[in-house]
């Protein structure tokens, strides 16, 4: 009797539902012994029937993601994100990131005037506001690193420039970067932290064109960030100065509010602020957030 109980379950697994019904209208009081051997196969009924429907669910799993991901990004970002770019194509094949490097007020100037991005990231929280304030992000920015002045000189130091305060030598030709730039402006807070003022022979658009007037032998010295010097190596020779702990800029990572590729995007800016992203940003010279 048994037997021939589990052979009819096992062959009508679609009205489980009934077979139920009739058996706790029975009472399992009366399922001793041979009733344990139903209640089992009902429940590997059961078992079947959820794993068919667990499997379906599992096919539908989340778009790929693919297409152009634009990154607007501060010109001191280059070299970390241009590697942080290819390992996102790795990670996903199909996409690709482009990168337009600039200063970040250019940038913010640039998307606030409609140009067509999805991702901004900037070196300084004031140049993140000019965008936030356009109503131009989705969602609030993420400071993602933070980033310390340094002096730049010629390889060897040829001028012996020790101290922020040996800049203003009239004999020293130096570059900055305009004040409305960030590196520009964090340059100017810590002259003003020291009580110094200085007259630079140039003032650039961003940080790397500072960077390059040292390494074309154009001027002396230029104030950069510690992760420009860093990636410039043997070309130019870093002079640290302690007026630079006043005027650490903050790095803020935002989603544009019209994004073309909104899904790529927001995975890239999770890569940025991700361990594997914070290993290679902090690799570069870029402090923690």
């Amino acid at each position: 009797m048994m037997n021939r109980s589990v052979r009819r379950i096992r062959l009508t697994c679609r009205t489980r539902v009934n077979l139920r019904g009739h058996l706790r209208n029975r009472g399992t009081l009366k399922l001793a012994g041979g009733g344990a051997a139903v209640l089992l196969a009902l429940s590997g009924c059961s078992s079947s029937a959820g794993s068919s429907s667990g499997s379906a669910g599992s096919s539908s799993s989340p778009e790929r993601l693919s297409g152009t991901v634009t990154v607007f990004a501060a010109a001191s970002l280059k070299e970390s994100f241009t590697t942080l770019g290819k390992e996102f194509e790795k990670a996903h094949p199909g996409t690709k990131v482009t990168f337009n490097f600039s200063g970040s007020d250019t940038l913010a100037a640039s998307i606030t005037s409609g140009a067509p991005a999805d991702v901004f990231a900037a070196a300084s929280d004031t140049t993140m506001k000019t965008v936030t304030d356009a109503g131009d992000a989705s969602g609030t920015p993420a400071t993602f690193v933070r980033n310390q002045l340094e002096i730049a000189t010629l390889p060897g130091n040829p001028e012996k420039i020790s101290s922020l305060k040996d800049l203003t030598d009239s004999r020293l030709k130096v570059a900055l970067c305009d004040k409305e730039v960030p590196c520009g402006a964090a340059a100017q807070k810590a002259l003003d932290a020291a009580g110094l003022k200085l007259t630079p022979v140039s003032y650039e658009q961003d940080v790397k064109s500072a960077l390059t007037k040292v390494e074309l032998k154009e001027v002396d010295a230029a104030v950069v960030y510690k992760t420009d010097v860093k990636a410039a190596g043997s070309r130019v020779e870093g002079v640290e100065f302690p007026e630079s702990a006043e005027a650490v800029n903050s790095y803020p990572i935002v989603l544009l509010k019209d994004a073309p590729n909104a899904a790529a995007a927001k995975e890239f800016i999770a890569l940025v602020r991700s361990g594997d992203g914070q290993r290679v940003l902090g690799a570069a010279g870029f402090l923690k957030p």
